[in-house]
């Protein structure tokens, strides 16, 4: 059984039912795990159980959402938002990713990584939120033509960069670990002396794809190559970004580097961010937060 399953009293928020319910499904995704590892269960087994993980998260974000409403939670309308993009992008394109490749294990441990993660992460920084363990992180709750023209800069960029296309299936992605993934940080200052800083996490098999393409040869191996490509690429886009959004000519660059999973985990809990996009390019994951 995989550590990172099981239940841990960090996670509780003090709210019985809904403590309860984060129990329930933190055992629906470790047996998951260990079914998905025995090759005799068939495809239609798995998908059953995936199913039925999903029915009881959708069940359980009504049933949070009925308690934030009857304690009037000033968070309430963000909070609900991260829901809705789990229940209508995230899932969704999980899904869909499963059904493509006819519920494969690798794709089936994709699922389950994605859920684990996005549960630690929105338990730890928003749940907890809800019962005042910790303050709300969210600076703005950017919607309408502002996170329009930001995902379509990033869209744009990403297709034209990577070739790939690109789907937005979170506009609140809270930081959790979607695999194997580079870690960007950009710093900027701007015209009049403030810093801004940029996070972008790349899943691996999309950078290796990215740099291999450009080399017209198949890439396997994070190397020093591929490692400084990827940092370059993540300033272009960057810079992309702000030149679609109007922004280039008011930041400078000041530093780029790595950051362990570990480092930008402390950074995201620790912060507050303006802006913070998750997409799916088809080869891999690709996240894309903003600290103003």
């Amino acid at each position: 059984m995989s550590k990172e399953t099981e239940w841990n009293e960090r996670f509780n928020i003090g709210v019985a039912s809904i403590d309860h319910a984060h129990q329930k499904l933190f055992s629906i995704v470790r047996k998951l795990i260990s079914f998905s590892k025995d090759k005799n269960n068939e495809q239609w087994a798995c998908a059953e159980g995936i199913k039925y993980f999903k029915s009881y998260a959708i069940e359980h974000f009504s049933d949070e959402e009925a308690y934030m409403r009857s304690i009037s939670y000033k968070g309430y309308e963000i909070h609900k938002r991260l829901h809705d993009d789990m229940r209508f992008k995230t899932l969704p394109a999980l899904e869909k990713n499963l059904k493509e490749s006819n519920y494969s294990q690798e794709s089936i441990q994709h699922f389950l990584g994605i859920c684990l993660g996005w549960l630690t992460a929105h338990i730890i920084i928003e749940d907890r939120a809800i019962a005042g363990l910790i303050t709300n992180k969210w600076k703005n709750d950017h919607i309408g033509e502002d996170m329009a023209a930001l995902e379509n800069a990033l869209s744009v960029t990403i297709r034209e960069i990577f070739r790939l296309p690109t789907e937005v299936i979170s506009e609140h992605y809270s930081g959790e670990n979607f695999g194997r993934s580079i870690i960007i940080r950009l710093t900027y200052l701007s015209t009049d002396h403030k810093q801004v800083q940029v996070f972008m996490s790349l899943e691996k098999s999309l950078v290796l794809q990215a740099v291999g393409s450009m080399l017209n040869m198949t890439l396997r191996k994070m190397d020093n190559l591929v490692m400084a490509a990827s940092k370059e690429l993540a300033v272009r886009i960057a810079e992309q970004v702000g030149i679609r959004c109007q922004l280039s000519w008011q930041y400078q660059l000041e530093s780029s580097h790595f950051m362990t999973p570990e480092q930008f985990r402390q950074a995201f809990y620790a912060g507050s961010f303006d802006y913070s996009l998750l997409f799916d390019t088809g080869c891999g994951y690709f996240a894309f937060v903003v600290d103003v």
